[in-house]
């Protein structure tokens, strides 16, 4: 009708994001145990702790925890429809912090502040930097994290707003670690059925593990798991808009390659049972349903915890590639990655001592 208000979003566009916005993300989520139980279906992931409230309780949790990176793609999921519904791609994230456990039953909520912007010399296009909180129903932060994203513009050739990019730290310093996991009872932590007996301190800085395994992505899985963390995001879902776009068909989630990755590489790394925090990332090329994907860590730090003897960490690099197998460890030719990496991650993990 004449005069009516529009009632739907199409999402912001660059010209949309300020310095210093701050953005209250819709929908609250309450995690489930089949919210828990889904997650393990796609990935096959098989870390004790977070199968077991048996293990989990023995060794100094109240019950399983929810797993790590399902914590962060519901996070995530929250902040789509505001930050990148318009996105060209998600370019990399640096300083998260996992820093309470999330059981099920607790409600995941997502707030966000504009970090950052630049726009691209083409003009058509700009970096948005945010920094997302999450927080459980108690007002507590489960998960602090920073992330960069190209958004395309209303109107391209239009001028910029005031630029900056921010610095960020380029790698969690050990002292900020280890918040997001109670102390652990050793005695109980049992290495048979934890299915690893290699703890912190049998891993060496420059050791690097191919995870051997591979696992073909579905199209059906990914939308499946996309929809659970209710990402909007309409590049994964929209396979008539995708026909115009520059790959011709819906790309799989970002996420979803990261916990596929961190899902293989249990063989190898059984005990890494928590994220304790994510360095940095890049989704160096895209997956498309088809694909098979493969994995491999290199260890490229080790460290105790001030006060913690009964866990440390290890900095791993894990990186992804698609249907090439990773026994000779493909990354780099030269200054550019491999065709077959499609992601280069660092983060810190927790294992027992």
């Amino acid at each position: 009708m004449p005069g009516s208000t529009p009632k739907t979003s199409s999402g912001r566009f660059f010209e949309d994001f300020h310095l210093g916005d701050s953005i209250v993300h819709a929908t609250p989520r309450t995690v489930r145990a089949g919210d828990a139980a889904l997650y393990t279906a796609l990935y096959g992931s098989r870390f004790a702790v977070q199968s077991s409230d048996a293990f989990a309780g023995a060794i100094g949790y109240s019950t399983a925890p929810i797993d790590d990176l399902l914590v962060f793609h519901i996070v995530f999921g929250k902040t789509v429809p505001d930050v990148s519904l318009n996105a060209v791609a998600n370019l990399g994230y640096a300083d998260g912090r996992f820093l309470r456990p999330v059981y099920p039953g607790d409600t995941l909520s997502t707030t966000s502040e504009v970090i950052g912007l630049k726009q691209t010399s083409a003009g058509d296009a700009g970096i948005v930097y945010v920094r997302s909180i999450g927080r459980n129903q108690r007002n507590e932060i489960v998960l602090s994290y920073a992330r960069w994203v190209l958004v395309r513009k209303r109107e391209p050739g239009t001028p910029a707003h005031a630029e900056q990019v921010p610095e960020l730290a380029k790698a969690v310093l050990p002292e900020q670690l280890g918040e997001g996991c109670p102390r652990i009872e050793l005695a109980a932590y049992d290495d048979a059925l934890a299915g690893s007996r290699f703890r912190w301190g049998d891993y060496a800085v420059g050791e690097r593990i191919d995870h051997v395994d591979g696992m073909t992505v579905e199209e059906a899985e990914h939308q499946l798991a996309t929809r659970l963390y209710q990402n909007t995001a309409r590049v994964h879902f929209d396979a008539h808009a995708a026909l115009g776009s520059r790959f011709g068909k819906r790309l799989i989630y970002g996420g979803h390659v990261i916990s596929l990755a961190r899902a293989l590489s249990f063989n190898g790394l059984g005990n890494a049972f928590h994220i304790a925090a994510i360095n940095g990332g890049r989704h160096v090329a895209p997956l498309f349903a088809g694909d098979t994907v493969y994995a491999w860590s290199e260890v490229l730090g080790s460290a105790e915890i001030p006060g913690r003897g009964d866990v440390g960490a290890l900095r791993l690099r894990l990186v992804a590639t698609k249907n090439r197998a990773c026994a000779d460890f493909p990354l780099k030719a030269g200054d550019q990655y491999d065709p077959s990496v499609i992601l280069d991650f660092d983060y810190w993990a927790l294992l027992p001592r």
